[in-house]
C-alpha cells in the first residue's frame, strides 16, 4: 500500500487459461457502471486507462445484451487500475487521510504456469510481469468450477495438476525474483483459494468448497505454502489456503447471460481494501513479523484505521498505528463487527463522512459474504 492523497491497494489474480479471469474483471467493472450501482453507491469506480475501461465495459455489454463472451487472451499479462472516488463535496476532503482508493488488479497469464516459454524474451516478460504484482497484499488463486465438474469423484487429479503447475512455476521464477538470494519483503501475503464459475456448482457453499480442497488437496496446498514461504521474509506472516471465496461472473444460459446473478465479485474491492488491515494488525500484535516488514505492512493499515475512526494520520514509522489510536482501539478498529460496525457507518453518514461510511460498508460486505457462505476468512 502506498501513501499519497490516493491510497493504493493491489490484488493479483492467478488462474489457468480458461478459468474465467477476463470474464470476471469485465463483469466486476461493468456492474459498477450500471445505473443501479451509481445511484446507491457512495463512490464511483473509474478506470484510470480510458481505453482499458472501454474494452472491459464493451465485454460486459456484449455478455449482457448479446450473450457474447470476450475474446480469450493468451500470454497477456495485464494490470488494470481503477480509482474509487467518493461522491461527497470537495470541502470534505480536507478532513480525511486520503481522497480516493486505487485498486490495481493484476491478471497473470495462466499459460505461464502450464507451458514452457518460447525463449529468453518471453521468459523475461514472465519475470517482469510477476515483479509488477509483488506490491499486492492479496492474491486470488482460481479453482475452475468447470474443471471440477469434469472430474467429479476424482477432483484430486485436477487439483494436484493445478497446484503442482503453480508451485513449479513459482520455483522456476525464484532465482530471478530474489536478488542475491534474499527473501522479499514486499510480496503478496494473503492467498485466497477462490472457486471460479461457482454457478456451475449451485450446491457448493464456501464450507463445502473448503472441505473439498482439504480432503482432496491438503498436501499440495501445504507444499505450495512452503514454496511461497521460501520467497518471502518472515514466512510465518503468510496466509495460504486459509481463506476461501466463491466467484461467479454471471449465470450462463444457452442463449442468455444473466449479469445480475453474480457471486462474490462485489467482495473483491472490500477484500483488497480491508483484509490486509485485519491480517496485518493481527500479525503485528502477535509479533510474527520483524520491524522492517511490519513497517511496510502497517503504514497502509494505519491510514485505513484512521479513516475508520475519523482521524487524520501521518505516514511513517512502525509504531504509527499503535501511537495513533492505542493498542485496545487498534484491535477494535481491525475487528469492528455486528451492531458496532453498523452504528459506525450510520454515524459517518450522518456526519457526511463518506470515506468512513464506505470503508465500514466494506467491512459489512465481508461479514455479509460470510453469512451467505460465499466467503470464509481465516481466524489465525
Amino acid at each position: 500500500m502506498q501513501l499519497s492523497r490516493t491510497l493504493e491497494q493491489q490484488i493479483a489474480v492467478f488462474g489457468e487459461s480458461g478459468s474465467g479471469k477476463t470474464v470476471m474483471i469485465s463483469s466486476f467493472y461493468g456492474a459498477t457502471q450500471e445505473p443501479q450501482f451509481l445511484q446507491r453507491s457512495l463512490f464511483h469506480v473509474v478506470a484510470n486507462d480510458i481505453g482499458q475501461g472501454a474494452r472491459l465495459h464493451r465485454n460486459y455489454l456484449g455478455m449482457r445484451d448479446s450473450a457474447r463472451l470476450p475474446d480469450a487472451t493468451r500470454f497477456s499479462a495485464t494490470s488494470h487500475s481503477f480509482s474509487v472516488k467518493l461522491k461527497d463535496a470537495a470541502d470534505a476532503k480536507k478532513a480525511r487521510p486520503f481522497d480516493a482508493l486505487r485498486l490495481v488488479w493484476h491478471d497473470y497469464p495462466g499459460e505461464w504456469f502450464e507451458e514452457d516459454v518460447s525463449g529468453p524474451e518471453e521468459a523475461q516478460r514472465r519475470v517482469d510481469a510477476f515483479r509488477s504484482l509483488l506490491a499486492s497484499d492479496v492474491a486470488l488463486l482460481l479453482v475452475d468450477g468447470q474443471r471440477l465438474l469434469d472430474n467429479v469423484g476424482k477432483e484430486e487429479r485436477y487439483l494436484k495438476s493445478l497446484l503442482t503447475n503453480f508451485r513449479n512455476g513459482l520455483l522456476s521464477l525464484k532465482d530471478d525474483l530474489l536478488e542475491d538470494g534474499k527473501p522479499l519483503v514486499e510480496f503478496p501475503r494473503i492467498w485466497i483459494l477462490a472457486l471460479s464459475k461457482s454457478d456451475l456448482l449451485p450446491n457448493m457453499n464456501v464450507f463445502k468448497f473448503r472441505d473439498l480442497l482439504i480432503e482432496k488437496a491438503c498436501d499440495d496446498i501445504n507444499e505450495l505454502r512452503k514454496v511461497l514461504a521460501g520467497l518471502v521474509e518472515a514466512g510465518n506472516a503468510l496466509s495460504v489456503g486459509e481463506d476461501f471465496l466463491l466467484l461467479s461472473s454471471a449465470k450462463f444460459g444457452a442463449d442468455r447471460i444473466e449479469m445480475t446473478e453474480r457471486v462474490g465479485l462485489e467482495l473483491i474491492l472490500p477484500l483488497a481494501a480491508m483484509l490486509p488491515l485485519e491480517r496485518h494488525v493481527r500479525w503485528a500484535q502477535a509479533k510474527q513479523i520483524p520491524a522492517k516488514v511490519a513497517e511496510n505492512l502497517l503504514n497502509g493499515a494505519a491510514i485505513l484505521a484512521a479513516a475508520l475512526i475519523g482521524r487524520k494520520s501521518r505516514p511513517g514509522f512502525i509504531g504509527q498505528l499503535l501511537n495513533l489510536v492505542g493498542p485496545d482501539l487498534v484491535n477494535d478498529v481491525a475487528t469492528l463487527a455486528g451492531d458496532r460496525l453498523k452504528e459506525t457507518k450510520s454515524e459517518a453518514l450522518a456526519k457526511q463522512d463518506y470515506l468512513r461510511a464506505a470503508l465500514t460498508g466494506f467491512r459489512i460486505d465481508l461479514d455479509k459474504g460470510e453469512e451467505e457462505q460465499v466467503l470464509l476468512r481465516s481466524l489465525g
